[in-house]
């Protein structure tokens, strides 16, 4: 069977015949629908993304523009946190995000909460965002990461496949976490590690390479990293040697923002 085009709210889309969509879900212009997708009435649905075979999308979902959903994804399905107790919880999704197969995202827990997902994200075969969630933009969770409630993941961090991350932990910008770690700690920008639990092993040279740093700007964040994982400092003289050391800089204050910001301490 093929898909048939037909005009939604003023807007053409194409649905296949076999997908089940609600008459109120929102569905933008030129928007694919593929064979036996599930779609619930509250469900929102910007222009040109396209959902594949078998995917559900549930609850109070908004997806942006030109995304691409593949084949037995779970969008938006309530919440596993023991503590929901009904009510509206709410997950957004922007724009251009690459959402794997049978990967599961699910909405926040309490009234009114909500898991975000921003824009350019890759999160690859069979990964988990868990309630309550944000992750920024560019962002990659390789196969099978899995991310429990209240992680931050900020723009093009790396989590490497089979990763579970604890709930409440930050992944810093520009990071990269190698496969089958078990984060249990934040994780500071530029940084790589990897491990059981995970340790910092440097910082993410390659990746600040691709982003186009210059030389003087890693230099200062290799400094950064001594200061942070080799100074034996606590958290707070920590900050204070890195602002007294080395020279401001955007990469630098982003550095300092993250760790004066850190609750759960930083990973080994």
């Amino acid at each position: 069977m093929r898909s048939g085009c037909e005009v939604r709210g003023g807007r053409q889309v194409k649905i296949h015949p076999t997908a089940i969509v609600h008459p109120g879900a929102e569905l933008g212009a030129e928007v694919e629908i593929g064979p036996w997708v599930f779609i619930e009435g509250t469900v929102k649905i910007g222009d040109r993304t396209k959902i594949g075979p078998r995917v559900t999308l549930e609850g109070h979902t908004t997806i942006g523009t030109d995304n691409e959903i593949f084949t037995g994804a779970v969008i938006g399905s309530r919440t596993q946190d023991k503590k929901f107790t009904g009510g509206e919880t709410y997950l957004k999704i922007g724009d251009r995000n690459n959402i794997r197969e049978y990967v599961t995202i699910n909405p926040g827990t309490l009234e009114g909460t909500e898991t975000v997902i921003g824009d350019d994200n890759l999160l690859m075969a069979y990964a988990h965002v868990a309630h309550d969630c944000v992750i920024h933009n560019g962002a990659t969770l390789a196969n099978n990461a899995t991310l429990a409630g209240h992680v931050i993941v900020e723009d093009k961090a790396i989590i490497g496949g089979l990763s579970a991350v604890h709930q409440f932990v930050r992944i810093g910008k520009l990071s990269i976490t190698g496969g089958c770690s078990k984060v249990v700690q934040d994780i500071p920008p530029f940084m790589m590690v990897d491990g059981h639990p995970a340790k910092a092993f440097g910082i993410n040279a390659v990746g600040l390479d691709r982003a186009g740093f210059t030389a003087e700007e890693k230099s200062d964040i290799k400094k950064a990293f001594k200061i942070i994982f080799k100074s034996g400092l606590i958290l707070k003289n920590m900050i204070k040697t890195i602002k007294q050391e080395i020279p401001s800089s955007p990469s630098i204050q982003t550095l300092i923002d993250f760790l004066e910001k850190s609750e759960r301490g930083l990973c080994g």
